[in-house]
């Protein structure tokens, strides 16, 4: 994928070879294949902490590189261009792995109107890097540098969880203007506590659809559906469904959350 090429030539520019020590695909693309509304999640693992300098570079490389998201997915004309979704850490903030893990810098096309404004990602802590690191460990699939394994720790279970709950907040206040992916990344939440898997997000919303009380389904159904590329995004009539079925589910959550 011309994109991904992109992205890679971008990050070795930006950093140069003695700084990068590898770039990863995770995400969609290799745990369960890119959907329409995919994003393309890239994990990069540096030596060395950014400059803003750097990170500026970066990011409007990023903002040249990547999709909105309206045309994601395919189109006429040549390939469409996926949101990108960038992460970069300093091996030496993660290995050894400690809680919570500082990450340095993230892109993600849901702030691109303050990248445009100049505004540049800044390095701190960043829980949801548990997460990630576990993804790009289970998907092993380097674009550059060595598999995954010989550069990070494992993450313990247990801060996957913490991290999982320490973003509960932030997700829940995106779910009025990122209303699907909120929808669908509770239900992988959902998923990963109860089954200690983590799961592409249909086959999340699969899973947690047939947990679901009837009148909270038609919501997540909907989601799932335009995930996949079978219905077009239209909340209509389900709009006052969607904050019940979301408090639903987090009440689902927070009975598998550790007490304490």
């Amino acid at each position: 994928m011309a994109q991904i090429d992109d992205v890679v030539r971008l990050v070795r520019d930006v950093f140069g070879a003695d700084d990068t020590i590898g770039v990863y695909l995770h995400g969609s693309a290799v745990l369960g294949g890119l959907r329409p509304h995919s994003d393309l999640d890239v994990f990069v693992l540096v030596r060395r902490r950014t400059t803003t300098a750097r990170r500026r570079a970066l990011t409007d490389g990023l903002l040249a590189i990547s999709g909105s998201g309206a045309d994601a997915g395919g189109g006429a004309g040549g390939e469409a261009r996926r949101p990108v979704e960038l992460t970069v850490a300093v091996q030496s903030d993660i290995r050894p792995w400690t809680y919570p893990p500082r990450g340095e810098y993230q892109y993600g096309e849901w702030l691109r109107e303050a990248y445009v404004r100049g505004q540049t990602p800044a390095p701190g802590p960043s829980p949801d890097l548990a997460l990630l690191a576990t993804m790009v460990l289970r998907g092993r699939t380097p674009l550059v540098g060595p598999e995954p394994g010989r550069v990070l720790d494992p993450v313990p279970p247990g801060d996957v969880v913490r991290a999982m709950a320490a973003g509960l907040p932030e997700l829940l206040d995106e779910l009025g203007t990122d209303t699907r992916n909120v929808l669908l990344t509770l239900a992988r939440i959902w998923t990963t506590l109860a089954t200690g898997r983590i799961e592409p997000k249909d086959v999340a919303a699969e899973w947690v659809l047939g947990r679901l009380p009837g009148h909270h389904r038609p919501v997540l159904a909907h989601a799932r559906a335009v995930h996949l590329g079978e219905e077009c995004e239209c909340w209509g009539a389900l709009s006052a469904q969607v904050e019940p079925h979301a408090e639903y589910v987090v009440r689902e959550i927070e009975r598998l959350l550790p007490r304490g």
